[in-house]
């Protein structure tokens, strides 16, 4: 329910956020616990403790071994860190899409806004149901990529979506490397 001020009642909004204060309270909630995860959890224990500690009002749209994501039924999706993995995925999207050139931006997934183990990206068409995937596109994607300097780390056809125009666009560049600066790289090394 709705007050006044187009609030939901008893939660207040963040400052320009598209998550509640509440909710980033509980992202923070689970990434401290996060941490403190004993290392032979199984995933299905990690999502399960995520999902429990989070006790997000969205449906759970899909979960890797690194990320759970949720759809905020606005056009967005939430992506939230599983494991260290995961929070390097989140950061490593922020600064690639804020980072590369203009050329590149048409192919992935726009970031709206991200935190610490956060990242909230549009919601694109996962429903691969346009025709055949002509595999030459994703091998095409992968040179455009490696033109202007991306490295596609992880590019396939789980990985992408298409925009409203028919475009094959990449959802999952958590693990692509763009340059010395990108988080992804700074893990690895």
């Amino acid at each position: 329910m709705l007050n006044n001020d187009g609030e939901k009642k008893g939660q207040q909004l963040n400052d320009g956020s598209m998550l509640l204060r509440e909710e980033r309270q509980a992202i923070e909630l689970w990434i401290a616990k996060m941490g403190k995860q004993h290392f032979f959890d199984t995933p299905t224990q990690r999502m399960t403790s995520a999902t429990n500690t989070l006790n997000l009002q969205y449906e759970m749209i899909g979960n890797g071994y690194n990320r759970i994501v949720f759809d905020l039924n606005n056009g967005y999706i939430l992506k939230v860190a599983l494991n260290e993995v995961g929070m390097i995925s989140n950061a490593n999207e922020a600064y690639i899409y804020h980072n590369c050139r203009e050329e590149v931006k048409k192919y992935i997934c726009p970031v709206r806004e991200f935190g610490t183990g956060w990242i909230i990206m549009k919601k694109m068409d996962t429903n691969v149901r346009h025709a055949l995937i002509d595999y030459t596109k994703l091998i095409k994607l992968e040179i455009i990529f490696l033109i202007y300097g991306i490295v596609p780390i992880d590019l396939r056809i789980a990985n992408v979506a298409f925009s409203e125009k028919n475009e094959m666009v990449v959802i999952d560049y958590g693990l692509f490397t763009m340059d010395l600066k990108s988080p992804v790289l700074r893990w690895f090394v």
